[in-house]
């Protein structure tokens, strides 16, 4: 089955609202491509001017966090239902950054990857090794251990719309990048994780991306792999660059 390709761009905290409309204004031309999904996900206070900046082009918006109630006293929190009201289709859930500054965990993480699904929200879920696992070589258990309490009651129906980004934390924004070989490695664990989880259709319909360093240089070979279905962009997505990555 040809897995139609998927590149997000994670814009974490940058951009104050101007700039967000400029830099759609600017990327505009340049990730036009109507065989790709192409997603900027974008801060809590960027989503509605990026909403509207986007609006006729090829482009969805993400965000890249929310909380697992509708309403309630969560001060500073934001919820599925608000997203979803602003226009928001793909949500990022159980980045690195969220795991290793905010302390989220995979209990957690699985309570949001399902109130996603039930918020009528697409989740891109990150998964991903340190340093010290991947030197130790448990890097394998850790990610599989990962995906397995994430997707703990979670439909296949439901995995097969489902975005994994595998970001080995080593490799974001240091620079480093996987190997393609590396990166294809444990993205094809994974789907073979997934097909054991639930079944083959289902393994082959689930999206993997890559999400470490990713850049218009390596992209192109990253992207040639059986098993690399897009991107996670940090970094790049905030340059004209990531037009690049869009259509390697």
């Amino acid at each position: 089955m040809a897995r139609r390709r998927i590149i997000a761009g994670n814009w974490k905290m940058n951009k104050t609202p101007a700039e967000a409309v400029e830099l759609c204004n600017t990327l505009k031309d340049l990730v036009k491509n109507d065989n790709v999904d192409v997603v900027y996900c974008v801060p809590a206070i960027d989503i509605v001017p990026v909403v509207e900046a986007v609006k006729g082009t090829n482009v969805k918006v993400g965000a890249e966090n929310f909380y697992i109630e509708d309403k309630g006293a969560f001060t500073g929190e934001i919820s599925a239902p608000m997203l979803k009201e602003a226009g928001v289709e793909y949500i990022i859930i159980g980045h690195s950054e969220r795991r290793d500054i905010f302390g989220e965990n995979d209990i957690l993480i699985n309570a949001k990857v399902k109130k996603a699904f039930a918020s009528g929200l697409k989740p891109i879920l990150c998964c991903g090794e340190s340093l010290a696992l991947r030197k130790a070589g448990t890097y394998k258990e850790w990610i599989a251990r990962q995906i397995k309490w994430d997707l703990d009651g979670v439909t296949a129906d439901q995995v097969k719309n489902l975005v994994i980004a595998y970001e080995p934390i080593w490799a974001i924004g240091t620079g480093e990048t996987a190997t393609s070989d590396q990166a294809e490695e444990v993205c094809k664990m994974i789907r073979e994780i997934i097909g054991q989880m639930y079944d083959a259709a289902t393994a082959d319909a689930v999206r993997i991306q890559y999400g470490g360093s990713m850049n218009a240089g390596n992209a192109a070979e990253l992207l040639s792999k059986d098993n690399i279905d897009g991107g996670l962009i940090g970094g790049a997505s905030l340059k004209p660059d990531f037009g690049q990555i869009v259509n390697a």
